[in-house]
Parts: structure tokens; sequence; C-alpha cells
């Protein structure tokens, strides 16, 4: 007796058998890949303007002053290319100056101070106008006047007030009863005279950054310990003050990296003087490179590089910071 053979049926929706590829997947899969490489061209695109402005004015500039600092420039080597190869002749001339002890210590005065006061100040103005009362907002941008003055108008400013014969201050001081005091040509007051100027150029950037902070800070956990008994004093030391640490920490830092490298401020004032008590790194730097007839590009560079590297000292070290915060 013969067994009747039976054919299996075709599947439904086109005799498609199961794991055979879709119509017209293929063609899908390589639009997809098309996309996605017109959409990584697109974004080179857009980062090719960026990344030329940080090799044009970046990295370029960063490896011709290393290079500066590494050979034995002259006026016609610089200009000719042909100077020879130091290594770190330049970084031994420099630590063996007599300025270089003095210098370092007038711009570790001159940051810390600054960035003291100017932190204090425009924190402590950033809490005033947090209360927006009114004029609150006129007030405010009276204060970004200095900080939106050039910095040879803000110069020139101080250097008219603070004039030992003509100078506003000493005239209010004379009104006291206390006598001139030369601020920007007497070794004992010439480091103070910038320094206290520079305080005033930078209290609005601290302000406008600081104020920006407690803004983000919700009100509702103010009222939260005002509830709970705390004075003012410790609603602001205790609530206010750590949930503003990271605005404050990146403040600081901004202002160390700016500080440090403040240059017309002390240039248009003192020149770093008189007798190199208000020089700075910044200024020993553009006096050696091009502040005398037989300029030193070598030491100037050196000096300029020990600048960087203290700046992204103190920038490795917020990062560090930041991230065993962001870890607890």
């Amino acid at each position: 007796m013969k067994h009747a053979t039976q054919t299996p049926a075709p599947p439904a929706g086109g005799g498609r058998r199961e794991g055979a590829p879709a119509p017209g997947a293929g063609s899908a899969r390589h639009g997809l890949v098309r996309r996605g490489r017109a959409g990584q061209w697109a974004a080179w695109a857009f980062l090719a303007p960026v990344v030329a402005y940080l090799l044009a004015f970046y990295v370029y500039p960063l490896y011709r002053n290393i290079d500066l600092s590494l050979r034995n420039y002259t006026v016609r080597s610089f200009v000719q290319g042909d100077a020879p190869f130091t290594g770190f002749a330049n970084y031994a001339k420099v630590f063996a100056d007599a300025t270089f002890g003095p210098a370092l210590w007038h711009t570790v005065v001159f940051t810390v101070v600054s960035l003291a006061f100017q932190f204090t100040i425009g924190l402590a103005l950033a809490v005033f106008f947090s209360r927006n009362f009114r004029l609150s907002a006129t007030l405010r941008a009276l204060f970004l006047v200095p900080w939106l003055l050039p910095l040879i108008v803000s110069s020139s400013t101080w250097s008219w007030m603070l004039n030992s014969e003509s100078g506003v201050v000493n005239a209010v001081l004379g009104v006291v009863g206390i006598g001139p005091v030369n601020w920007l040509t007497s070794p004992d007051w010439s480091l103070w005279s910038v320094t206290i100027a520079n305080i005033w150029i930078g209290i609005p950037f601290n302000l406008v950054v600081l104020y920006s902070g407690l803004q983000a800070i919700p009100s509702h956990i103010h009222e939260a310990a005002a509830l709970d008994g705390a004075s003012g004093w410790q609603r602001f030391w205790k609530v206010t003050f750590p949930l503003l640490r990271p605005v404050s920490a990146i403040t600081l830092l901004l202002g160390l990296v700016y500080t440090l490298k403040v240059f017309d401020i002390i240039w248009i004032m003192t020149k770093g003087g008189p007798s190199d008590a208000s020089t700075t790194l910044a200024t020993w730097s553009y006096r050696l490179g091009f502040g005398n007839l037989l300029p030193s590009f070598g030491p100037g560079a050196a000096v300029g590089n020990l600048l960087i590297v203290i700046a992204l000292v103190f920038g490795l070290v917020y990062i560090r910071t930041q991230r065993r915060q962001g870890a607890a």
C-alpha cells in the first residue's frame, strides 16, 4: 500500500523562508551606512574651523614659545631661524637671575591678595543683590563698568588717582590730615597700588559668576533651613556656601589663571618699578623679550612657560578635585 507524501504548504507572506533577509533589507542597510558617513563628514566639517583656530592660535604659539626657550635666539637668528639648540640653559639662567626670587614672590602676593579680596567682595555683593530689591538690576549693571572698560583706561585712571602730587587719593588723605603717599614711586607701596587696581577691576567678574550661582540654588532649601530655626549666618555658612562650592571653585580657578598673566595693569602703572618692587613673572617675561634694545628671547620665553606650567598645575588640581567630589 503506497503512502501519499504531502508537500508542506508555503509560509504566508510570499514564501520567504525563516531566517532569509527581507526584500530591500540590503539597500536599507546601505542607506543607513551612507547616512552615518554623511553625518560623520558633517561633524568634521563643523569641527574643522575650531581645530584650525586651536592649531593656529594655541598649539603653534605654544610650540614656538617652547622652541624659543630651548634655543639661543638673537635678533638675527630670530629672523633667519638658525639659533643653536641650548636645552634647558635658558631656564637655568632664569633661575639663577637675581630678579627671579623677588618676581616670583611678587607674583604670589599679587595673585593671592587679589583673589582673596575679589572673591570675598564679589561674594558679599552677590549675596546683597540676590535679595532683588528695587534698583538691584541698575546697581548691578553699574558694578560691571570696571569690567567693561578697556584695561588701558582703567590703569590710566588709577595712575592719575594715585599720583603723588595731583592724585585725588592723596588729596582726600590731606583733608583728613594724612600726608601724601608715593603710591607708584615708592618701593613699599607700588606693589600694593597695582594690587588694589587689579582687585577693583576683578570684582565685577566674581559678582556676575557668583550671583548666577546663587540664583541656581532652589529657594525652598533656604525656607526649610529658616523653618528649622537657622539664623541668616547659619543659612549662608551651612547651606548657601556648600551649595555654591562648584561655582566658587571655577571662579577662583579662572581668577587665578587671569591674575597670573596680568601684565598691562602693572606695566601701565609702574612698569614693574621702582627697582623691580612691583615686577611679576609676567612683566619680567615681557621686559626680557621686548623691553630692551637687545632682547633675550630665550629667557623671556622660559619665564612665560613657567607661568603656563603654574596655571596648568592648578587646572589639573581643580579637575582632580571635581572628579573626587563627583565620585563621592
